[in-house]
């Protein structure tokens, strides 16, 4: 299940809600009595030769204009929903940038909340037969005024706030490798078990959502096997550091510093213990308050999005929904 997103403002770090509530993706709130219906979108835009545009769809069944989006299937991530229904109902395969705020209004009698990504994209030509009939490019604000919903507007809103473009770090701890003193030989050579590989696997779909990256990780085997397949998917190259191995925190967060100096996006594989001390590096460097609860389980992985040497936002998942 999805973790806690959080939305950076001001330099602070806040998440929106508790494990459980409506403010978190994954959890369910009950307005009378009836469970929460969960879609998954994007803001999709392209740079235009006026400015930013903006790709609206219009679903001739309901004579709208909105983003587009769709419901979560059963057992679907988030992240995995937001590329799939953009690219069903646009034609249009999406790069996720930074998070964006969750609408939530009532539809049927039920409370729905969708989540939004900022994403990149060009191109755009609705399936023949499908719910959308059109997708049209507009800029910023005749893409506000064409949205036929309020809450619509206010994430564009939100969107127009922000910066469009930000740089994607993903930091990640290995996923399961058994337990250390079942393991004969060297640690670091410890290879993952079965799960840890059936979720690393799911782990390079996830993260390959947010565009390719350099891969740095840790030396250790679990760590290197980890981000194998997101590798062989994307054709990225893995560089094995030793700063992000067990050991001493200030060598790691001294890489991370530098890794931070150039905004190339990057994903980072290393271990539990060293986490948080990287969280709260990257967020001084980045001029943010690191989030009350940096830690990851295993598998886990955080997102933070920067632009101009600042942290924009940043999000926590599970490598499963």
């Amino acid at each position: 299940m999805d973790e806690p997103t959080t939305a950076v403002t001001g330099g602070v770090a806040e998440g929106p809600g508790r494990p459980g509530g409506p403010g978190r993706p994954g959890g369910t709130g009950r307005p009378g009595g009836t469970a929460q219906v969960r879609a998954a979108g994007a803001v999709v835009w392209r740079p235009g030769p006026g400015g930013l545009e903006i790709a609206l769809i219009h679903r001739p069944r309901y004579d709208d204009w909105s983003f587009p989006k769709g419901k979560v299937a059963s057992g679907e991530h988030l992240l995995r929903a937001a590329v799939r229904e953009v690219a069903e109902e646009t034609g249009i395969r999406p790069v996720l940038g930074r998070r964006l705020p969750s609408a939530r209004y009532p539809a049927d009698g039920r409370l729905k909340q969708v989540d939004y990504w900022a994403a990149t994209g060009a191109g755009g030509a609705p399936p023949a037969g499908g719910e959308v009939d059109k997708v049209d490019w507009l800029p910023l604000a005749a893409a506000g005024q064409r949205l036929s919903y309020p809450h619509d507007a206010e994430v564009l809103r939100e969107f127009a706030a922000g910066p469009a473009r930000t740089t994607p770090y993903i930091i990640v701890r290995h996923t399961s490798a058994g337990d250390k003193r079942d393991w004969p030989g060297d640690d670091l050579l410890r290879p993952l078990d079965p799960p840890g590989r059936a979720e690393a696997g799911e782990l390079a779909e996830l993260m390959a959502c947010f565009g390719p990256a350099r891969v740095v990780s840790s030396a250790t085997a679990r760590c290197l096997e980890t981000v194998v397949p997101f590798a062989a998917q994307t054709g990225a190259g893995i560089c094995a550091d030793r700063a992000f191995t067990i050991g001493s925190w200030a060598p790691a967060a001294d890489r991370l510093a530098g890794l931070l100096a150039d905004e190339h996006p990057t994903i980072v594989c290393t271990h539990g213990e060293l986490v948080p001390c990287l969280l709260s590096r990257a967020c001084k460097e980045l001029g943010a308050e690191p989030p009350a609860e940096p830690a990851l389980r295993k598998g886990h992985f955080w997102v933070l999005h920067v632009a101009g040497g600042r942290l924009v936002s940043a999000e926590r998942h599970a490598p499963h929904p």
